[in-house]
């Protein structure tokens, strides 16, 4: 397996390192075939590197883009949308040439063959995935479906997942948080030709040691990402310090 992983100080240059990353894999695709489509996850850890990303040199009218996970039920006014997320912190900004979001509210079946059909419609070029404090993936909790093959499924979120968003302000309590999401399965975002994980903060270094040390299972979805030919993993010190000792 070979990991690229990049260790910054703080998150500001972790985020800014990604971003940069993310533009030069973004622009390659364009330069190769004239657009490129991405996939984009939320989130607290992300913030830094979107706050960089949107200010990069990219032909954002060449880039399609997609997203990972939205609560079902959620409306997008709320605070913790998803989709609410992603317009204010990059569509709304740089104006990508189609936005295709995950829609947890109506008839989701149809929402989910909407966009799956979008999605798959061309090879996906830059994923960036982030990992949760239950070492997930979008919203694949332990013990995460690594042989399914549809895009997107209705997931239950567990314990920890759902402490992770209170833990970041989304919601006041658990109770407040969804039981339910749709979310990208595994198989799906491994598809991407490459993937960028954002991981900075204390409270992912657990996550993020045992990605790295652990063999690919299950229970630590986000050991998948290893097997990926193409991943690029960007931990500032408070991410890696359980690696670091």
């Amino acid at each position: 397996m070979n990991i690229n992983i990049s260790v910054s100080a703080i998150a500001a240059e972790n985020g800014r390192k990604a971003a940069i990353k993310a533009a030069q894999l973004i622009n390659e695709a364009i330069a190769s075939k004239g657009h490129a489509r991405i996939i984009l996850s939320t989130g607290a850890s992300q913030f830094e590197m979107f706050e960089a990303l949107v200010k990069l040199d990219v032909d954002w009218s060449r880039v399609e883009m997609f997203h990972l996970d939205e609560y079902v039920g959620l409306p997008e006014s709320h605070i913790a949308s998803f989709r609410k997320y992603l317009k204010e912190r990059f569509v709304n900004i740089v104006h990508p040439a189609a936005a295709h979001f995950v829609n947890g509210e109506g008839d989701v079946k149809a929402n989910i063959e909407e966009l799956t059909k979008a999605l798959r419609s061309e090879e996906v070029d830059v994923g960036l995935i982030g990992i949760g404090e239950n070492g997930h993936i979008a919203f694949n909790d332990p013990p995460a479906d690594f042989d399914a093959t549809e895009a997107y499924r209705v997931v239950n979120l567990d314990h920890k997942c759902r402490m992770q968003q209170v833990g970041e302000g989304w919601f006041a309590t658990e109770d407040d948080v969804p039981k339910q999401a749709i979310s990208m399965l595994p198989k799906q975002i491994m598809a991407c030709r490459a993937i960028v994980s954002v991981v900075p903060h204390k409270v992912k270094a657990k996550a993020v040691y045992d990605t790295i040390t652990q063999k690919v299972n299950n229970m630590v979805p986000a050991t998948l990402l290893k097997t990926h030919p193409q991943w690029y993993l960007f931990i500032d010190d408070d991410a890696a310090s359980m690696l670091i000792g």
